[in-house]
């Protein structure tokens, strides 16, 4: 594959000025039913150029005359997924080309869960890609087998099983907006082992060897946030030493992860509920790393309220 061409005038490329950046190129790809389509429109509304569908023997001419001298193209994304059928299997290659290239090339994978995706195929009515002559539950398993070596592929997984179309919509805003801005997005989620742990988690920390302040009558009302709940989790005898070694292997790995050029890092802390414990230390860990990265670093506490 040729050199996507920087051009030189444009600020989001890497030509000859020293502060131009190089060609952006995002794909999208991931499990039917898992939004895809709700992704890519987020990706348009903020400028992209988004192909759907694209046969991956046209990803290198289309790449070639997105940043060729004079067009004012600055921002691609392709959509790519089984869709593709007989072509599917050189998508692999494209991609790994463009990887190779001077462009700046990112890969998001959208999934869910068997039950959720299949909910949304029977809510909708539509016949699964991969099913051919079978159920909906067969085609999704056999989509999953197929995407398994894209997925490894992927900068960054996002899990949509307990997402609406507003918060996936957001997802996607944080994640690809303004990607310049830092090296690496540090992501710290807390939740609760009772509704699984989170799927795109790379870091994850079980901190149910605290006592629960669940089962302290007048701190069960409160969650992480509130003092007395941080006051107690913070005060157990095991909890300043696992601070204090958690905060130093993460000095020690969120260097690693921007030296490898890593885009996303997901840092998952859990406990029972997703109420106390994890809340409190997920608030502390977020509150190190803006202090001592000076990279974004956002929190979420997914299973908060979900009692």
């Amino acid at each position: 594959m040729s050199e996507p061409t920087a051009h030189p005038a444009d600020p989001d490329t890497d030509g000859s000025d020293p502060g131009s950046r190089r060609p952006r190129i995002l794909i999208v790809s991931g499990m039917s039913g898992a939004g895809r389509s709700t992704a890519s429109n987020v990706i348009e509304d903020l400028g992209w150029f988004v192909i759907d569908n694209l046969p991956p023997m046209l990803i290198e001419r289309v790449v070639d005359l997105a940043f060729a001298p004079g067009s004012s193209v600055t921002k691609l994304a392709l959509v790519a997924d089984i869709r593709g059928r007989e072509f599917f299997g050189e998508l692999f290659d494209a991609i790994r080309e463009l990887q190779r290239s001077e462009a700046d090339v990112r890969l998001i994978f959208l999934e869910a869960d068997d039950e959720a995706l299949v909910r949304r195929f029977e809510e909708t009515r539509r016949r699964h890609p991969a099913a051919e002559d079978a159920g909906v539950l067969t085609g999704i398993q056999r989509e999953r087998e197929l995407l398994r070596e894209l997925r490894g592929l992927a900068d960054l997984i996002i899990d949509t099983t307990e997402l609406n179309v507003h918060e996936l919509r957001d997802r996607v805003l944080t994640l690809v907006d303004d990607p310049h801005a830092a090296p690496l997005r540090i992501d710290v989620v807390s939740f609760g082992f009772k509704r699984g742990s989170p799927r795109e988690a790379d870091l994850l920390f079980d901190v149910r060897f605290l006592p629960n302040p669940h089962w302290v009558e007048e701190l069960r009302p409160f969650n992480g946030r509130d003092q007395e709940v941080r006051d107690y989790v913070f005060g157990q005898p095991a909890a300043p030493p696992f601070m204090s070694a958690l905060q130093h292997l993460l000095d020690v790995t969120v260097p690693g992860y921007v030296q490898e050029g890593k885009r996303y890092l997901t840092i998952a802390i859990g406990c029972t509920g997703g109420k106390h414990r994890s809340v409190a230390i997920s608030d502390a860990i977020g509150e190190h790393l803006r202090s001592t990265t000076g990279l974004p670093v956002t929190v979420q506490h997914r299973d908060l309220g979900a009692e």
